[in-house]
């Protein structure tokens, strides 16, 4: 490949990595990977000046400003950093500086992985934050910074004019709580914290941003040619005295020596920190020094980032133990020969799932290749296949829950394996949840905090449990007052009388939504009766294909799901339900609404043609019986028109219901 040819191809591939991080915050290499990129494209550039591009990604800083919001053009550039992979580099750096300023002070900081903002002071009263963005043009996200408490909304004794450039980041803590409440809501978990809280600053919605509880350093006055300081270290100090939360960890150093040993300390101790770092920053601390050396298009001369990269060793897979999360998800995770890896002892890495164990054929006694590159929890990288044990066996994950011992359902459409036991101890807060749910049994009162203190306090072991919870015991819960506990057992007292179709829900059988939960409580009217049905009976109802009905008889035939239907028929809970059909008017019809009806809301017309017996849908087909056009009826509308279905106006729809 001719040099024109690789830079080209670089560029594209660079250009699509600074998308998806910067602008999608969904990255797809590590910073290590992306930093290999952008370094051959920088030498290839040096050595074929004739190809030189201005919108090079070597040139221009990765981000831009989105369409979500407004622009904001920076008074000061929001430069990027020059990388440094070694300490040979970041000795061409210090000479650099040296054979143009003379002798310098140097001041070492941590390099937070986070997104970088611009905070704008007028008089003391912050007024505008904004984004990065290419460091030109960011977005304004001025009222998620708001919701960030380490920022000041007004300052003392400030100047009449104050840029301050931070780093917004997320904790370890509060990502790993994220992506617990993530994991119980079944939502897709966040990759690593500084994505967590790009995406988090850039939500429409601030009481999003508000609830993710980010964070923020500050490390630098935009503006400081404004005021009478003269150095960085000066600059640190008196934006701590406004009170701002600075860089953490700054210190001064006029030997290059001895920066080099900070950074290595730095880089031992990292792991010990609650927050993620990608490297150490260097700075010439003067700032007539750092006028004299000036930027170039993208970095400033006075500034290096010494880049960590990621550790990888090599160790001994001694197990393979299977942790069973919230959702019910089994995960195998390798347990190591103890290994030092970023500062820190590791003995355990994730093999996320039955796929990634198949496509490494990794087995137990095998030597692995580990990394762990600023990741919370590290992983194998590769097998090395010339020190496997001549007695290795490949790997084969349970049957059987290692928790409960109840199967385990293996589907191989995902690469997820699951828990299917209904009491699974593993399961307990998320299945209570969702058992209380609004939708499933209406429980008032049990949200997550209180499910999560009656288990601690070892009351509640089983959904059918809260039935024989008494109010002296709930009254012990942090924050349960006699008033709020006296609510909690009237709502769990009303919850027996709900219908079948809520109870069915509300067991969190696979592929048993409330919208099938209905069908089977008005076909069958009672629980006995649904358990009682072959599975031939079950896919012979509409609606209820042969997966739904193979996930219910799998379900019913466990005895954790045997012994709570056993409890809660001793609690009282109702096992019967209302048929909500009044009529077979309109019995084996699908029905579209479409539009805006001037008597009817889309749920009343939804609930009016499931009491006639039809079925209530949301798109056309073939399979339509008749749509219900309403004002501003749409592409339902054409569609039904070019499929020949009969389209009715609501006076005609509710004529037709008022004959049955």
């Amino acid at each position: 490949m001719d040099a024109l040819t690789r830079i080209a191809a670089l560029r594209e591939q660079l250009r699509y990595h600074n998308q998806k991080y910067y602008n999608e915050d969904a990255p797809e290499i590590s910073d290590f990977d992306y930093d290999v990129l952008q370094r051959e494209l920088r030498a290839l550039e040096a050595e074929h000046p004739e190809y030189a591009d201005p919108d090079s990604p070597t040139v221009r800083v990765g981000g831009a400003a989105s369409g979500k919001f407004s622009k904001v053009q920076h008074a000061y550039p929001l430069e990027s950093l020059q990388d440094v992979f070694s300490f040979e580099e970041l000795q061409e750096f210090f000479e650099r500086v040296e054979g143009t300023v003379g002798a310098a002070e140097y001041a070492v900081e941590l390099k937070i992985d986070g997104l970088s903002v611009a905070l704008e002071y007028e008089n003391g009263i912050f007024v505008r934050g904004a984004t990065r963005g290419d460091g030109q043009v960011g977005e304004d996200v001025t009222e998620n910074l708001r919701t960030i408490t380490d920022i000041p909304q007004t300052l003392e004794n400030a100047p009449p004019h104050l840029i301050i450039r931070g780093e917004v980041y997320m904790k370890k803590q509060v990502f790993e709580e994220l992506n617990a409440a993530l994991e119980l809501a079944e939502k897709p978990l966040l990759a690593n914290p500084r994505n967590a809280a790009a995406g988090s600053l850039r939500q429409k919605d601030s009481r999003i941003t508000a609830a993710r509880r980010l964070s923020i350093f500050c490390f630098n006055i935009q503006n400081s040619d404004e005021l009478p300081l003269g150095s960085h270290v000066e600059a640190l100090d008196y934006l701590k005295s406004l009170g701002f939360t600075v860089s953490p960890f700054y210190r001064l150093f006029r030997d290059p020596a001895d920066v080099r040993a900070e950074i290595t300390r730095m880089g031992e101790t990292r792991g010990e920190l609650g927050f993620d770092i990608d490297g150490a920053v260097v700075k010439v601390n003067r700032f007539d020094q750092r006028a004299v050396l000036g930027s170039t298009a993208k970095f400033p001369r006075w500034a290096a980032a010494y880049k960590y990269p990621p550790e990888e060793k090599e160790t001994l897979l001694k197990d393979i133990v299977i942790t069973v999360g919230r959702t019910g998800v089994l995960t195998p995770n390798a347990v190591l020969e103890p290994v030092r890896l970023a500062g820190t002892s590791v003995s355990r890495a994730t093999l996320h799932n039955r796929d990634f164990i198949r496509s490494l054929d990794v087995r137990i006694g095998d030597t692995v290749l580990v990394r762990k590159a600023g990741e919370i929890i590290p992983e194998i990288l590769r097998v090395n296949p010339d020190k496997r044990p001549l007695d290795a066996v490949p790997y084969e994950m349970p049957r059987v829950c290692p928790v409960c011992g109840a199967p385990v359902l293996d589907d191989e459409d995902e690469a997820a394996m699951r828990c299917t036991g209904a009491e699974c101890p593993a399961q307990l807060l998320r299945n209570l949840m969702h058992f209380a749910s609004r939708d499933a049994m209406d429980i008032d009162g049990c949200g997550q905090a209180v499910l999560q203190g009656l288990i601690d306090a070892g009351l509640v072991k089983s959904a059918a449990d809260l039935y024989s919870l008494e109010a002296g015991q709930a009254e012990q819960l942090d924050r349960m007052g006699k008033k709020s506990a006296k609510n909690l057992m009237d709502s769990i007292a009303d919850s027996r009388t709900r219908d079948l179709s809520r109870l069915l829900f509300a067991f969190g059988i696979r592929h048993v939504g409330q919208k099938a939960g209905k069908i089977l409580s008005n076909h069958f009217g009672s629980l006995d009766a649904v358990l009682a049905a072959t599975e031939e009976e079950l896919t012979e109802i509409r609606d209820i294909g042969a997966t739904t009905a193979q996930s219910i008889v799998q379900w019913r035939e466990q005895e954790q799901s045997q012994h709570l239907i056993a409890r809660l028929r001793e609690a009282g809970v109702n096992f019967t339900g209302e048929k909500t059909a009044t009529s077979d008017l309109f019995a084996g019809k699908t029905i579209v609404v479409t539009g805006t009806l001037s008597t009817l809301s889309r749920k009343e017309a939804t609930e009016l043609i499931e009491r006639l017996g039809g079925k209530a849908s949301g798109s056309v087909s073939k399979k339509t019986s008749f749509v219900v056009a309403g004002e501003a009826a749409g592409s339902k509308l054409k569609k039904a028109n070019d499929l020949g279905i009969q389209v009715l106006t609501e006076e005609e729809f509710i004529q037709m219901t008022q004959e049955a």
